[in-house]
């Protein structure tokens, strides 16, 4: 274990862990890259993800927003809304944030993402949810 896994490892530790869905991605792929979880670790967290200059928070949204605009990035958006709660964004929050998605991203990779903020926050007992009200409407009652 270097110190890039070391530090990659502790960020996710951070977040609320490697969690259930990004293990069982390495998992089902060991066989064929075992070197792929140890890359993502070193590289995504304790390369990128740990940098300064951003909270914790406001990097999930941003990789929220790019996971939804790729598309086909379900295990991905699931695992990134959990360390998101993890790290303080609120359900309502979340939610904007996938709704603010849609120009860029299309209704399609909107509304996946969405069912899959729905799971999480099912998993989690925090349904229904209190939206934030749209400009120039009072906040549902």
């Amino acid at each position: 274990m270097n110190e890039r896994y070391l530090r990659g490892a502790a960020r996710q530790a951070e977040l609320g862990g490697p969690g259930e869905t990004r293990r069982q991605v390495y998992d089902e792929l060991a066989d064929i890259a075992p070197d792929l979880s140890r890359l993502a670790v070193e590289f995504a967290y304790g390369d990128i993800h740990a940098r300064p200059g951003l909270d914790p928070g406001r990097r999930e949204l941003v990789i929220l927003g790019v996971l939804i605009a790729l598309g086909d990035a379900g295990p991905q958006i699931r695992a990134h809304l959990n360390s998101a709660l993890a790290a303080g964004i609120t359900p309502a929050e979340l939610v904007e944030a996938v709704i603010q998605a849609v120009p860029y991203a299309g209704f399609p990779r909107v509304l996946a993402a969405m069912s899959i903020a729905r799971q999480v926050f099912d998993q989690h007992g925090l349904l229904p949810i209190d939206p934030i009200a749209p400009i120039g409407q009072g906040v549902r009652a």
